[in-house]
């Protein structure tokens, strides 16, 4: 029961639209902004780079509390891991105090993976600043961090939950990046 509670406690912490609250509390509507997102990129298009730094932190820690208490309770073997980190991401893509509408997932999976492995999570955003730096898109570099993390995790003798979690993660980030996927092979993707 207690476990079940866990991934419940995550959906609902991952619905929780940071940026979506900050940027109403600052008069702004982020969905009729620039992409329409509500995630960090949008925040720092609509209210400037402090503010996306303030979203992209506790976006991120969506992810990271309830895992890293997973992994406290249950240990790293344990599904619970890979369950709440899936809960807290699809909470911040699908939320439900938002009509099951959301973000991209992006800051929040970096939040899971981070409580599971810091060398990952260096990895995977080592990679997505050298792709931001190199070819200045956010959401290239984003989707390109994201394919990676289950391959290091494979790669990296991890449990197969958390393949398959980061799997699942990855494909719903793909998922919900299918407009700027469009926008990129068009060459109309906004770049930094």
């Amino acid at each position: 029961m207690e476990k079940f509670i866990l991934v419940i406690f995550s959906y609902l912490l991952g619905s929780i639209l940071f940026g979506e609250i900050i940027a109403r509390f600052k008069g702004v509507d982020l969905r009729q902004i620039g992409s329409g997102n509500v995630g960090a990129t949008n925040v720092g298009r609509a209210l400037g780079k402090k503010y996306a730094i303030l979203v992209f932190l506790l976006d991120m820690l969506k992810g990271f509390i309830p895992v890293s208490m997973a992994l406290s309770f249950y240990g790293i073997e344990s599904a619970v891991v890979a369950l709440t980190g899936i809960a807290s991401v699809m909470g911040h893509m699908f939320s439900v105090f938002s009509r099951f509408r959301g973000g991209k997932g992006v800051a929040t999976a970096f939040g899971v993976i981070l409580a599971i492995s810091t060398s990952v999570a260096f990895t995977a955003f080592l990679l997505w600043a050298v792709i931001l730096a190199w070819k200045r898109y956010v959401s290239l570099a984003s989707l390109c961090a994201s394919v990676a993390v289950p391959v290091l995790f494979l790669f990296g003798g991890f449990s197969d939950h958390l393949v398959l979690m980061a799997i699942f993660t990855c494909a719903l980030i793909i998922y919900k990046h299918r407009s700027n996927i469009d926008r990129l092979l068009k060459g109309e993707e906004s770049r930094i």
